[in-house]
């Protein structure tokens, strides 16, 4: 099997398993009295606490890291990681979800500009088409061509671009890494818990256990955190080893497109046909994007 195949494979299953996030994260925030920005910060601390447990038991030496490795991971993750769920969270709130996702995923067109400048990653017109379609094909699946999800106000614009913009940093941070650390799950485990000590800022004069004595809930919350959440983001990194970030990127954008797939049988939402034309398009984004680059480092 080829390195890019490998990738993507890798990363088809990452975002897979994150479809499942929006589902778990849309049943929290309807049933049980948690905020956005507190689901965040409990999501990303349980996801290190149980990525480091389980290193230790099985590859205890993915837990070395040295001073020198500090700085990388609190702007990758105190800042990084922190920022764009904050973001993100701030996004849905100003702009509703539908226009939150598009706005979001507009990551791929960052990645592929930021790749290049920084990764020195070709430019090619296939990607650039790519980008595109698979911002349009986000749309279409989110529905923001209706005029009635648009709440957009120039703020808010502005955070759901950032978000985009966010994303897309952490898409080089984790091809960048990949140069340093000898497995991807060090970058996973350390980056979400100084994530989540970057999230814990937020939680001071709120009020982080609202949950109370709502067990279901605290269950459906390490669920998302060790099912989807840490088996998604887990493997999306490793993707990264063997992808370029513009195209993983591309492949992240399927995201929006799986939650709907699945939402259908969990949530009892079906899909229209422009959702199903939008999925389209993701996928043509993605086939676009093959060709031109060498291969990303060996994992």
């Amino acid at each position: 099997m080829s390195t890019r195949l490998r990738g993507l494979l890798i990363a088809l299953a990452g975002t897979t398993a994150w479809a499942f996030t929006g589902i778990l994260m849309d049943l929290l925030l309807s049933r049980y009295p948690v905020a956005p920005l507190t689901l965040a910060f409990w999501r990303d601390l349980l996801i290190a606490l149980g990525l480091l447990a389980i290193l230790r038991v099985v590859r205890p030496a993915a837990l070395a890291i040295t001073r020198r490795d500090l700085p990388f991971f609190l702007a990758y993750g105190f800042v990084g990681l922190a920022v764009f769920n904050g973001l993100w969270s701030y996004s849905v709130r100003y702009n509703g979800a539908a226009v939150a996702v598009v706005l979001a995923y507009s990551s791929p067109a960052f990645t592929i500009l930021l790749a290049r400048l920084f990764m020195r990653e070709p430019l090619t017109p296939g990607k650039l088409a790519a980008a595109v379609l698979s911002l349009a094909g986000c749309a279409l699946v989110a529905e923001a061509h209706r005029p009635e999800v648009w709440q957009v106000n120039p703020l808010g614009l502005a955070v759901g671009l950032a978000s985009g913009v966010a994303f897309a940093g952490y898409n080089l941070a984790g091809r960048w890494s990949a140069r340093r650390f000898a497995s991807s799950w060090t970058v996973t485990a350390y980056g979400f818990l100084f994530a989540a000590g970057g999230l814990a800022l937020t939680q001071i004069g709120g009020e982080p256990f609202s949950l109370g004595t709502a067990w279901e809930g605290w269950g459906f919350l390490v669920l998302l955190a060790l099912g989807p959440s840490l088996v998604g983001f887990g493997l999306y990194m490793l993707s990264l080893r063997h992808l370029p970030a513009s195209v993983a990127g591309l492949v992240a954008a399927l995201e929006p497109a799986l939650t709907a797939l699945f939402a259908v049988p969990i949530l009892g939402r079906g899909l229209n046909g422009g959702q199903w034309a939008g999925a389209g398009l993701i996928v043509l984004a993605v086939a676009l994007a093959q060709g031109g680059d060498p291969p990303a480092a060996s994992a």
